[in-house]
């Protein structure tokens, strides 16, 4: 049964990693490097952690243990996914690419089709693993445990590290962010790599706010007297914190940690990931064309502890 429309010219070979990689790490999240990418999964892996307790002890003449050392393991199995599309070449007879197809009773996929349909296809993962990086659902099709997800079971995650979430506007952000900084641990301020993790609507609200719209503005007129003309897709900051608008997350929630303690696992460059485009017309003589794709993911983190969720309910403490 065709899904709606059609392809042709056979296409499956060694750019296919390419457009799979394309549809996975192209989202904001991955592409802007701000989380740990692990390719090459062929089944599972491995996050290791190594705890101590105080390493400096005072001096003796013998050799005596300073410390205890624990090492604990996260493992990572990322899920296999797919996309299956069929369509029908004689879709394409009466539109402006009839001419791409010949004029032989055995019609050809229009490639500027084809074409279009791979960057379409891969633009619509990609904005889909997106989602599933930040609140997807191992449970429904087609996504993945999400690292909010998997805090909200998470009986390990300090409720000092929990902070309630309002609905954000110009007018509070400010306050709301600062919660989060504030609850940020010790020993991962002033990291070069630690960063809030936020919302459009959260990131928006801040750019409005900075642009002199709440109380929190510098004057009237924003950031450099600019208004609603101040912001130009700069980075930004908070109270010396880099931010990032993830664009998976839900509105109203945000997370605080660093790109080293959180993960996207991926058999990127094995053979369960695959990009093809077959014409059926020499396997089982129907007009059809089908488009495969299939590839796999998972996201964890290293250390809850190190993490602050905003916005989320922990059921599991």
């Amino acid at each position: 049964m065709p899904t709606t429309t059609s392809i042709t010219s056979t296409y499956s070979g060694e750019s296919s990693g390419k457009y799979v990689k394309a549809a996975l790490l192209s989202g904001n999240t991955l592409a802007s490097g701000k989380i740990t990418i692990l390719p090459n999964v062929k089944y599972k892996t491995v996050l290791h952690r190594l705890l101590t307790d105080d390493l400096l002890k005072d001096a003796s003449c013998d050799f005596t243990a300073t410390s205890t050392v624990t090492l604990n393991e996260k493992v990572l199995t990322p899920k296999e996914l797919q996309v299956n599309l069929q369509l029908c070449k004689k879709d394409f007879i009466s539109t402006y690419q009839s001419e791409e197809m010949g004029m032989s009773a055995h019609d050809v996929l229009p490639k500027s089709f084809a074409d279009f349909l791979i960057a379409y296809v891969l633009e619509k993962v990609s904005a889909q693993v997106e989602v599933a990086i930040w609140r997807g659902a191992t449970g429904t099709s087609g996504s993945i445990d999400g690292f909010m997800t998997q805090l909200t079971v998470d009986a390990a995650l300090p409720t000092a590290n929990e902070i309630a979430s309002t609905s954000v506007t110009a007018a509070n952000v400010i306050d709301e962010l600062r919660k989060i900084s504030t609850a940020i641990p010790a020993t991962l301020f002033g990291r070069d790599d630690l960063h809030i993790f936020v919302s459009q609507n959260i990131y928006r609200a801040y750019i409005q706010a900075l642009g002199g719209f709440s109380v929190a503005a510098t004057s009237n007129n924003g950031v450099g007297n600019n208004g609603t003309q101040w912001f130009n897709g700069q980075d930004l900051t908070f109270d010396g914190i880099k931010l990032f608008c993830a664009n998976g997350l839900a509105s109203n929630t945000a997370m605080a940690t660093t790109s080293d303690n959180l993960f996207f696992a991926t058999g990127l460059l094995n053979d369960s990931n695959l990009v093809k485009v077959l014409d059926m017309a020499d396997l089982d003589g129907s007009e059809n064309v089908r488009f495969v794709m299939r590839a796999t993911a998972a996201v964890g983190y290293h250390t809850v502890g190190d993490i602050v969720t905003y916005g989320i309910t922990n059921a599991a403490n």
